[in-house]
């Protein structure tokens, strides 16, 4: 298989000298070369033919965002990931980035301690990012990755109507999230009937500006999941970064729960805390989603769905920046329905539309 080919777009000389020294140990990425600004990069893309930019956001002569907008304009293919820092303004910025169109984001090494540490951070977030967008990997086929204990099995039909009613709806989301859940919860049903819980793999601040990016776009009010906070319908919660985020049951009511647990799949929050808390607390009252994303979070989660009597709801791979997440689901037979992007609020309205009983988010499963 051909390397991958990087040209890496940052003002700054440490930063480009360490981010192409450490992709450059990976067997499978190559530099195809350096720029210190955006107009030296587009000036470069047709001579160096990369196959994915790393773009820093704040550079001299052309700044991030004004070089995404022309690489867009010039190389819609182009795969582009930014690379931001940790702050306010960098996070603001991300999401402008990541509206105008780039694949992904990874965030600068902040008080690591080393450049060991720093070097490790990059090998472990960017280069996993880097291989699922330019290889568009998908999970491996049921038959040699098989979810635990779960046969693959065919997709069955929803019961009637008449027979269920959904609760609450639980979404899993990671690359490409914030374009994915801007694109699907605007299409909502304005009487949403049940809350709606989701956990997108973000650090800090992000998780809080992508809520505040989702009420503006959805209208509903969404907000970062906080320790005993009522679930109500029409409300929707975001998983705060760092922290898992889970649904739980007393009595008649039902809250959120955070805590700093240890990372499942390598994330925190996770999906499958999520989506567990949400079995145990909803049983066959359950919906779940599963959005585009890299790597597994979400099987486990959508097994113990499964297993209560809940339904899961997968998007195809088409529509996703990266079939990982919801290509497990549904390679390991979980997927009640695989849906595009663009079906999937139309489908979720229809599994809602029978109304829970009085107090909507606290009947029993």
């Amino acid at each position: 298989m051909a390397k991958i080919r990087i040209l890496i777009v940052d003002d700054a000389v440490v930063v480009r000298r360490m981010l192409a020294d450490c992709l450059a140990a990976d067997p499978d990425i190559e530099i195809a070369g350096v720029a210190a600004n955006g107009r030296i990069a587009l000036s470069m893309i047709e001579q160096v033919n990369p196959q994915l930019v790393t773009l820093d956001i704040e550079m001299p002569v052309m700044d991030g965002l004004a070089t995404l907008a022309a690489i867009r304009k010039l190389y819609p293919r182009l795969a582009v990931i930014m690379f931001s820092t940790l702050t306010e303004r960098g996070a603001t910025a991300t999401f402008e980035a990541l509206a105008r169109g780039a694949n992904d984001y990874v965030t600068k090494p902040a008080n690591v301690g080393s450049v060991g540490a720093a070097l490790q951070q990059i090998r472990d977030e960017l280069i996993p990012k880097i291989k699922a967008l330019c290889w568009r990997i998908a999970p491996a086929p049921a038959s040699v990755n098989p979810a635990p204990n779960i046969p693959a099995r065919p997709r069955p039909e929803f019961k009637p109507a008449s027979q269920r009613t959904v609760s609450i709806v639980g979404i899993g989301v990671s690359t490409g999230g914030p374009n994915a859940l801007a694109a699907l919860l605007p299409g909502l049903t304005r009487e949403l009937p049940v809350p709606v819980a989701i956990v997108q793999h973000m650090p800090p601040l992000f998780t809080r500006l992508l809520a505040e990016r989702l009420t503006l776009v959805s209208g509903f009010p969404t907000r970062e999941g906080a320790a005993g906070e009522l679930l109500r319908a029409g409300e929707i919660w975001v998983a705060p970064g760092a922290k898992h985020l889970m649904v739980e049951r007393t009595n008649e009511e039902v809250r959120l729960r955070t805590h700093e647990g240890p990372l499942e799949n390598s994330c925190r929050p996770a999906v499958d805390v999520l989506f567990r808390s949400i079995a145990a607390a909803y049983g066959a009252r359950a919906l779940v989603v599963i959005l585009t994303g890299m790597g597994q979070d979400g099987l486990r989660g959508c097994e113990a769905i499964r297993e209560a009597g809940g339904q899961v709801l997968a998007q195809d791979e088409a529509s996703s920046v990266v079939w990982g997440m919801p290509g497990a689901v549904v390679a390991a037979g979980l997927a009640d329905k695989v849906l595009p992007l663009s079906e999937l609020a139309a489908e979720i309205n229809r599994l809602v539309a029978v109304k829970a009983p009085t107090a909507l988010t606290a009947s029993s499963p």
